[in-house]
């Protein structure tokens, strides 16, 4: 066999924009910028904004 014949093709398919991980990042385009933002203000509540534990029942 000389492999597949349309290979050459439907090469297009998997490069540049159509690439598995370039359709990926389009799928969730605010994802890594909220995840992000998220870290940051979990990290500032707990680091930040202390609580006050004497009025703990």
């Amino acid at each position: 066999m000389a492999g597949n014949p349309w290979a050459k093709r439907d090469a297009w398919r998997y490069e540049g924009q159509f690439s598995r991980i370039n359709r990926f990042k389009s799928a969730f385009p605010g994802l890594g910028l909220g995840a992000g933002a998220f870290v940051l203000y979990v990290a500032y509540e707990k680091l930040v904004l202390k609580k006050d534990d004497a009025h703990h029942h």
